[in-house]
């Protein structure tokens, strides 16, 4: 990722300035985690990386949830730590293995925080269900219990994508409730039911006027999400003999989506696998996935239109959940975000404040959906690291 140099400068000073202060600063500490996340390059990286604390990454452990173990992974720095946070990705085939996970965990380890990562089986089977919210709060129930990690008794959530809402839906519960210091909800939802039908047609809730964030038009939805929604509703669209071929072309197209971010020569090849994988299926499923492959997300998304129902969990949404957190919540969103519409975030934020929720809402332009973009101006950048800093001094 590459800014300008006028934003450099800045940045740089900041460091070297408050260098002396750098465990006990937390706007020190969100500028250097900013540029080692960001990966600047020169100098001003080479500064803050020699200043993070060194990590140590754990083998992956199973940890026990009321569904059975899943995959965890502890990033833990070195000396004392008096923070430890629970990070859990989103709808993702690749885990706690996924690359921008596996990054954002080793930095934020570097800032001085104790991060498990988690694997929610039904995210990385491309299901968004409440059964993540379980896993979430078993996690997190585990860490509060363990002294090496949660001195206090409180650890931190970061949940990314629709995790984010999971998180937050989890931190509500009477189990864990004064077991979470925050939550930080990164490109999260307010309501599942909200953005699938945005994800099929289109049409994203407004901001509300009084939130005061920007009510411009919401860019049309990526094709990720309607094949992910086919994906789900696959067993109530096409002949019981097609559903498992057409999940395994679905499967195959998004396997290669991801890829795009890691290699694109095993992308192309993945995605030229899905699209020859059309002609072995019979129809609807031939029609359906060809929609998949092609991207075309207006012939496709009426069609699952009346399928949005059922896939929609009221117990998956922060909106529909029958308690909310008593820890301050964070939620970060990128402006002009084509999987979750930034409006959620700004909706979410009024409906936790109504409910005597401590919140803080950011709407980034340096952010595309849960991931940096590659230019910004310097303001935006403070902005980010303010964030930042107000989550690290928890």
């Amino acid at each position: 990722m590459r800014l300008r140099r006028s934003v450099l400068v800045p940045l740089a000073l900041l460091l070297v300035g408050a260098a002396g202060a750098y465990a006990a600063a937390p706007y020190v500490r969100a500028a250097s985690l900013f540029v080692r996340t960001a990966n600047l390059g020169g100098r001003t990286e080479a500064f803050a990386e020699a200043r993070a604390r060194r990590v140590e990454v754990e083998p992956p452990r199973l940890l026990p949830t009321r569904g059975g173990e899943v995959v965890a992974q502890l990033y833990r720095p070195d000396g004392r730590v008096r923070r430890s946070v629970l990070l859990v990705p989103g709808v993702h085939s690749m885990g706690i293995a996924e690359p921008r996970l596996t990054g954002l965990a080793r930095d934020l380890a570097g800032s001085g925080i104790a991060v498990l990562t988690v694997a929610l089986p039904d995210l990385t089977a491309y299901r968004i269900t409440a059964r993540s919210a379980d896993v979430i709060e078993d996690a997190v129930a585990w860490m509060a219990a363990e002294p090496q990690l949660a001195p206090d008794g409180r650890v931190g959530v970061i949940g990314i994508s629709f995790a984010g809402g999971l998180a937050i839906v989890a931190a509500g519960r009477a189990a864990v409730r004064d077991a979470v210091a925050y939550v930080v909800s990164f490109g999260g939802h307010g309501d599942l039911g909200r953005v699938l039908h945005y994800l099929a047609t289109g049409e994203a809730v407004q901001a509300p006027v009084a939130s005061g964030f920007s009510r411009k038009p919401q860019p049309p939805p990526h094709d990720y999400g309607v094949a992910v929604i086919l994906y789900a509703a696959a067993d109530r669209m096409v002949p019981a003999e097609q559903v498992a071929p057409l999940r395994e072309g679905i499967r195959t197209f998004l396997y290669a989506s991801q890829l795009t971010l890691v290699d694109m020569t095993q992308a192309n090849a993945t995605f030229a696998r899905a699209r020859q994988m059309v002609k072995s299926l019979p129809e609807p499923a031939a029609t359906y996935l060809t929609y998949v492959n092609e991207r075309n997300v207006k012939a496709l998304g009426p069609i699952l239109v009346p399928h949005l129902g059922l896939e929609a969990d009221p117990a998956a949404s922060p909106e529909r959940a029958p308690s909310v957190p008593s820890a301050p919540v964070f939620l970060l969103h990128g402006d002009g975000d084509t999987v979750i519409p930034t409006a959620e975030s700004a909706v979410l934020g009024e409906y936790l404040r109504s409910k005597g929720v401590d919140v803080r809402v950011l709407v980034s332009q340096i952010i595309t959906h849960a991931e940096l973009d590659r230019s910004a101006a310097a303001m935006e950048i403070w902005r980010l690291i303010a964030f930042w800093a107000e989550v690290l001094r928890r």
